[in-house]
């Protein structure tokens, strides 16, 4: 197997990346469609939070059982991102994005028209994989497109969309809540999607293999096995009352199944996901850190959903709004990634930012019913600036010292892993929020809230040693001194 290191005729590389965008306006046009992809699919995963009540209501259901619906969209995501890289050598880049879209928006329209928790369930496994190649194929366009002096600049661009997204989804679910209807969560999809196809048509270059390898079903189905049955286990963790047997049980089978594919890849020319490339020092702490640092976060949005609606006693549309702050600490500080990177390099800057990320997340400890709007607006504002830079960071290392052949597979195993750990995340939250709990009334939430934002603070810290990780004098962007 040839070496996944970057080759080192990286001008002609990249020249021929390129060849398929002549214009600048082109170029545009490839950042918008990605950067809308992004944002479709990020508003999407956190638009149904704050409107379970009321789905839960329309469809005759706790709140407790629509579990399912949120959940069965990120599993459809984890087991079906491995197999994009594929598609793409086999299909085109054109096809597959294009397909994605078109998935997703039929997806939406049948969760916007669902009439039981089951349709609404299918109609969310539907949309998942549409959803499943949107993330990785457009990482993987723009990582082949771009010139990599541009690359992480145009990173923050669209990862800033996809925290806008993930922002404005909770405000956007709680305002349709509670002045339209809730089947709009679904519906604004579909006019986004036949925008996002018309643009594909005209915007996305054309990328295949002229004769794809052949698909590592058996690989791809011990892979697939292996992350469903550790998000079941995650489930079955959050539960009211947990489940120690079964969640036992799914993750002995889990680690069964994953250790099977570790020795099959190793056995097979073409695997699904090429472990060989965690070889490379900066895809292993790329996806690690990456791992370890969304275990910590990505329990947020529920975490201020139940404090301020439950805690503090907001409405779901003033719960919403109040991530607004986050939104633009995001877009404020994405001008900061670029010359931050350049000056201080990956390891300097992912150890000191996860820091303060950690640190920004233990002071939502000491909010309370009482706090000024004014001081949780800030905090919210800082915590979406550090956070925004650390993902768009944390999302372009995995590229920095691969051969520009390898960058599918590195986009679908980084999407793979992202949102695995979101949904861990989500259920150590969960978790940790039912364990701390004493009480149904709104003191006892708060009191939740401060020692589970705690917790996540210190594994957040812990995600800073695996960047230290990194060659201590790593790559950066720009002339080396």
């Amino acid at each position: 197997m040839p070496s996944p290191f970057a080759a080192s005729s990286a001008p002609a590389a990249t020249a021929d990346a390129v060849a398929d965008i002549s214009t600048r306006q082109h170029y545009g046009g490839l950042i918008w469609l990605v950067a809308a992809s992004f944002f479709m699919q990020a508003l999407d995963s956190t638009i149904v939070n704050t409107a379970v009540p009321a789905v839960a209501t329309a469809l005759h259901q706790t709140p407790l059982n629509m579990r399912s619906a949120l959940t069965s969209y990120v599993l459809t995501l984890a087991i079906l991102i491995p197999a994009t890289p594929w598609l793409c050598d086999r299909f085109g880049t054109r096809k597959v994005f294009g397909a994605a879209i078109s998935v997703f928006a039929l997806g939406s329209l049948l969760c916007g028209v669902s009439q039981t928790l089951r349709e609404l369930v299918l109609a969310r496994v539907l949309q998942g994989i549409g959803g499943a190649a949107l993330m990785p194929v457009g990482r993987y366009v723009l990582a082949r497109t771009i010139d990599k002096r541009d690359f992480v600049q145009v990173m923050s661009t669209v990862s800033t969309f996809g925290l806008l997204g993930s922002v404005l989804g909770p405000l956007l679910g709680g305002a349709l809540v509670e002045y339209a209807n809730w089947r709009l969560i679904f519906l604004i999809n579909v006019p986004v999607g036949i925008v996002g196809m018309w643009l594909n048509q005209r915007e996305m270059p054309e990328y295949r293999l002229d004769t794809a390898n052949r698909f590592d079903l058996f690989g791809f189905l011990l892979f697939a096995a292996a992350s469903a049955l550790l998000l079941a286990a995650s489930e079955f963790a959050a539960d009211e009352t947990v489940r120690w047997g079964q969640m036992g049980l799914f993750v002995a089978l889990a680690v069964a199944f994953g250790t099977a594919y570790v020795w099959h890849s190793r056995r097979t020319q073409h695997p699904v996901a090429d472990l060989s490339l965690l070889r490379v020092p900066s895809v292993w702490v790329s996806l690690s850190g990456n791992l370890l640092t969304r275990l910590g976060v990505s329990g947020m949005f529920l975490l201020n959903v139940l404090f301020l609606q439950v805690g503090c006693g907001w409405s779901p549309m003033a719960a919403g709004l109040i991530m607004v702050p986050q939104a633009l600490g995001a877009i404020s500080f994405k001008w900061l990634v670029n010359r931050a990177l350049i000056r201080l390099g990956y390891r300097r800057l992912l150890f000191g930012n996860t820091l303060v990320v950690a640190a920004l997340l233990a002071m939502f400890a000491l909010l309370g019913p009482h706090t000024p709007i004014a001081l949780i607006c800030l905090l919210v504002f800082l915590y979406g600036g550090f956070m925004g830079m650390q993902y768009t960071v944390m999302n372009t290392l995995i590229y920095a010292d691969l051969d520009i052949k390898y960058a599918s597979m590195a986009s679908s195993m980084q999407s793979t892993t992202q949102y695995l750990s979101m949904s861990f995340g989500i259920a150590l939250a969960t978790l940790l929020m039912q364990t701390l709990l004493h009480g149904q009334d709104s003191i006892a939430y708060v009191t939740a809230f401060h020692w589970t934002v705690i917790v996540i603070a210190v594994i957040t810290a812990v995600a800073s040693r695996v960047f230290a990780r990194l060659d201590k004098a790593p790559n950066r962007l720009g002339p080396q001194p």
